[in-house]
C-alpha cells in the first residue's frame, strides 16, 4: 500500500496540478487553456468581446501558426524587437507575461501575412477607372473629399417652392432665385470633410449648380468647388486602398486554404470549428 501512494505521489509531483490542458495542435504544436485564456485577454483590450470568444481566439491562434509556416517559406520571419515596435503603437496597457508573449506571436504572425501579401498578392492585383471611382463616391459619403465648397442651403423649403427652383448661372444667382420664391437662403463656404454626414450624402456625386431633393427640409446646391493640394494626390491614394482591399480579400481566400490544407487536431468538443 504505501509502494502504491509513493508511487501516485511522484506521479502528482511529475504532473502538477496547474498543467495546461491541451486542447488543440496545429502541425504538432501544441495550443493550451492557458494560450486560449491569454488571447482571449487580449483581445478584450483590443476591444473585441463576445460570448463566443474562447472559440474566436483559439481560431485565431491557429490561423497565426498557419501564416507563419506560410510565410517562413519566403523567409519572412519577423522578430521579436520587430513586434515590439508595432506593439508600443497600440497602447494595451501593462501585459502580464503571457499576455505579452501571446501579443508578440499575434503581431509576428500579422506582420508576416502583410510582408507575403504585399509580395505576392498585391503585385497581381489591378483596379479599373470604375474602382477608383466607386472608391471615391464611397470615401466622399462616408468622410468627404478634400474639397473647399460654397454651397447655398435652403432651410423649411415647401414642395411647391422646390418645383420651381431652375438652374442658376452662379451662386449670386441661386440666392436671387431661392429670395424670389420667398425663401432665406444660407450662402457659406465649408470642406467636405467638416460637413455632416446626412449633407455629405445629400450632395455626394450632385453636379454643380443643380438643386438637390430635398432631404430633412433642406435642400443645397453646390455653386462652386476648389481643390485643395491634398486633392492632386487623392486618386493614387485611392486606387492603393482599393488595391488593398482587393489583396486582403485574395489573401483571405488563400489563408482558407492554407488552413485546409494544415494538421488541425481539436482535443475539445466545446472548440469545434
Amino acid at each position: 500500500m504505501k509502494k502504491i501512494l509513493y508511487a501516485f505521489g511522484i506521479i502528482m509531483m511529475i504532473c502538477p496540478a496547474n498543467a495546461a490542458t491541451v486542447i488543440a495542435t496545429v502541425d504538432g504544436t501544441p495550443i493550451t487553456d492557458a494560450d486560449i485564456t491569454a488571447r482571449v485577454k487580449l483581445m478584450a483590450r483590443q476591444g473585441k468581446t463576445s460570448t463566443d470568444n474562447r472559440r474566436l481566439a483559439l481560431q485565431n491562434i491557429i490561423d497565426d501558426s498557419v501564416k507563419l509556416k506560410y510565410a517562413a517559406n519566403f523567409n519572412v520571419k519577423p522578430t521579436d524587437k520587430d513586434a515590439d515596435e508595432e506593439l508600443q503603437k497600440m497602447e494595451l496597457g501593462e501585459l502580464t507575461a503571457s499576455e505579452k508573449e501571446m501579443a508578440r506571436s499575434a503581431m509576428r504572425a500579422n506582420i508576416a501575412w502583410q510582408v507575403v501579401v504585399a509580395r505576392t498578392i498585391m503585385p497581381t492585383v489591378d483596379v479599373s477607372r470604375e474602382d477608383i471611382a466607386a472608391e471615391k463616391v464611397s470615401l466622399e459619403r462616408e468622410h468627404g473629399l478634400p474639397l473647399e465648397m460654397t454651397m447655398v442651403r435652403l432651410v423649411d423649403v415647401p414642395d411647391d417652392v422646390v418645383s420651381k427652383l431652375t438652374k442658376p448661372k452662379n451662386c449670386d444667382d441661386a440666392v436671387d432665385i431661392a429670395t424670389r420664391l420667398g425663401g432665406a437662403p444660407q450662402q457659406f463656404t465649408a470642406m467636405q470633410y467638416e460637413l455632416s454626414a446626412d449633407v455629405r450624402e445629400q450632395i455626394a456625386g450632385l453636379p454643380l449648380l443643380t438643386w438637390s431633393k430635398p432631404k430633412n427640409d433642406s435642400v443645397f446646391l453646390v455653386c462652386k468647388t476648389t481643390k485643395t493640394k491634398e486633392y492632386g494626390k487623392l486618386d493614387d491614394i485611392i486606387k492603393q486602398n482599393a488595391i488593398y482591399k482587393q489583396s486582403m480579400f485574395v489573401a483571405d481566400q488563400q489563408l482558407k486554404q492554407l488552413r485546409r490544407r494544415a494538421v488541425v487536431i481539436i482535443n475539445d468538443d466545446r472548440y469545434k470549428l
